[in-house]
């Protein structure tokens, strides 16, 4: 019997092999960086891109269906050069923004209160509950009826569509915040007010932040609604009259035109969110 080393146990071996290997990375909730984000993107969007044109290339589907990417490029270019479309932009780009900042001016306080103080939340959420479930295309005629065709009519359908969303994603927000911080904050000796500024706020900030960059999506959708049913001008406005003449053509531009319009906003939304909560950006890696 041999009285050298010790030799250790197969599992003691196994154990200490696993703990010198590296970890490796779990890909879930894994943030991709800038690079890779832009290169899967634009990957896709360039395969979409090509099955089009081979579709309409080889005449699988009728070009008034369907028209080629060359003709949407067409039709976009003749309604630039007149300066139509650019008039058009800015009017939808002006009530998106008025509207959005009404509705997000009234939700964010309501929502911050309800999130926070228990008998706002049992006073408005049934209310808002109850409203939010009405879809708000039904809502056009009565808006027709109260504001006529003017701008109101237009605001007032961007915030039933936004406004009863926001309130209950943004009281969902700050419930999030942990008890410990305002447990702490309350050992500190701050009131309601200064607990809410200085605790509630900053810690439910991003991801009310991320509510208010989704809803502007919702809040593009119901402009282009009411922009159908009643105006003068606007991208929306545009989509109709060129519906009534069969301009696919030009019907695929300006959808394509506020996807990228959409796009664009939301990206910049992002940089924003990342300038103003530099944290949050830090936790996810």
């Amino acid at each position: 019997m041999s009285l050298g080393h010790a030799t250790p146990a197969t599992g003691e071996l196994s154990t200490a092999r696993r703990a010198v290997q590296p970890v490796r990375r779990h890909q879930l909730f894994h943030q991709p960086s800038r690079t890779a984000f832009w290169i899967w993107g634009s990957a896709v969007m360039a395969a979409l891109g090509i099955v089009w044109f081979g579709v309409t290339a080889l005449e699988f589907a009728n070009p008034y269906f369907l028209p080629s990417p060359g003709a949407v490029w067409t039709a976009g270019y003749e309604m630039a050069s007149t300066g139509q479309l650019w008039a058009d932009t800015s009017e939808s780009m002006r009530r998106i923004v008025i509207g959005f900042l009404i509705s997000t001016a009234l939700a964010l306080p309501i929502g911050l209160l309800m999130g926070s103080v228990g008998r706002f939340e049992a006073a408005l959420e049934p209310f808002i509950d109850f409203v939010r479930y009405m879809p708000a295309v039904a809502f056009v005629p009565l808006t027709i009826v109260w504001f006529g065709v003017d701008e109101g009519q237009k605001y007032s359908i961007i915030f039933i569509g936004t406004f009863f969303q926001q309130a209950l994603m943004i009281m969902d927000n700050v419930k999030r915040t942990p008890l410990d911080y305002v447990r702490v904050g309350e050992t500190l000796g701050l009131g309601t007010t200064k607990l809410l500024r200085r605790i509630v706020l900053p810690s439910s900030g991003p991801a009310i932040w991320d509510t208010l960059r989704i809803s502007f999506g919702w809040a593009w959708t119901w402009l282009v609604v009411a922009e159908l049913v009643a105006a003068r001008d606007g991208l929306g406005q545009r989509i109709v009259v060129s519906q009534r003449y069969f301009d696919t053509d030009r019907i695929f531009f300006l959808i394509g035109l506020i996807g990228v319009i959409g796009l664009v906003l939301d990206q910049l939304f992002k940089i924003a969110g990342r300038a103003l909560f530099r944290w949050s950006s830090t936790e996810r890696g």
